[in-house]
């Protein structure tokens, strides 16, 4: 996959390691429009990929994720926010979460709203002790759109959630670990060090036991349950002997023979 250069998304690759940035520091990472369209295009890309193994979700600047831009939302009429907003957020996150690469988000500051979203879609997730997570979305006469009330209630139960989101109020590093929303707090300006040291170690695993390792643990926490299991049991029936000879018997017009074997 070529690097995607001179966008507010960027893309590199560190072998068998790619590394996803957010990179529009100015106004604290909030998410556009465009910038949703280069991360579904990467994620595409790293979902057809056999070479990555491993992938860094990081942040340019002070802050992860603010969300969501307000001067982009706001503007819109309340069926394209809808249509176009609130359905395309939950489309590209999902494709993220389900990508079969292991993800590590690290996160070197606040993670709010969408940002938290987006954190929340990756498979394990480092921070700064600077690093704080919220839910304002109340604040602001709205509500989370892009998966806060249901993938973050998954990760860290309705109650922890319900705080966030009722009372609009932040959480810090250590808050966030002992909540289980945060594996590992680090030392300020560690964390993307932190991160790649995580997503080389999974890289140094057997790819498939990795990738069908977090699929088994995505099923059993209600993520994308059904395609999961469709999937490693469609993979799981094409070794064997039997495939062969439904597919020579097809070719063949000939009935099958089947040994269950």
């Amino acid at each position: 996959m070529s690097e995607v250069s001179e966008t507010l998304v960027q893309y590199r690759e560190n072998g068998p390691v790619a590394v996803i940035e957010l990179a529009r520091p100015e106004k604290l990472n909030a998410l556009t429009p465009s910038m949703l369209s280069a991360l579904e295009s990467i994620v595409a890309g790293l979902d057809a990929s056999r070479d990555i193994r491993a992938v860094v979700l990081s942040a340019r600047g002070k802050a992860f994720c603010v969300g969501a831009d307000i001067n982009v939302w706001s503007a819109l009429e309340p069926l394209d926010m809808w249509r176009e907003w609130v359905r395309n957020g939950h489309r590209i996150f999902d494709r993220l979460a389900h990508l079969r690469q292991p993800v590590v988000a690290a996160i070197n500051g606040p993670a709010l709203g969408g940002g938290l979203e987006l954190a929340a879609a990756a498979d394990i997730r480092v921070a700064e002790p600077g690093a704080v997570f919220g839910l304002p979305e109340a604040s602001i006469a709205t509500c989370p759109g892009w998966s806060g009330t249901q993938r973050l209630v998954r990760l860290i139960g309705p109650s922890q959630v319900k705080f966030m989101a009722l009372t609009a109020q932040r959480i810090d590093a250590e808050t966030a670990h002992r909540i289980g929303l945060v594996q590992k707090v680090v030392p300020a300006g560690a964390v993307l060090d932190e991160a790649l040291a995580l997503a080389e170690c999974i890289a140094d695993l057997a790819p498939v036991s990795a990738q069908l390792s977090k699929q088994l643990i995505d099923a059993a926490a209600g993520e994308g349950f059904a395609a999961n299991m469709e999937g490693m049991a469609g993979a799981l029936a094409a070794t064997t002997l039997d495939a062969g000879e439904g597919l020579a018997s097809f070719r063949e017009r000939r009935k099958a023979s089947y040994q269950g074997k």
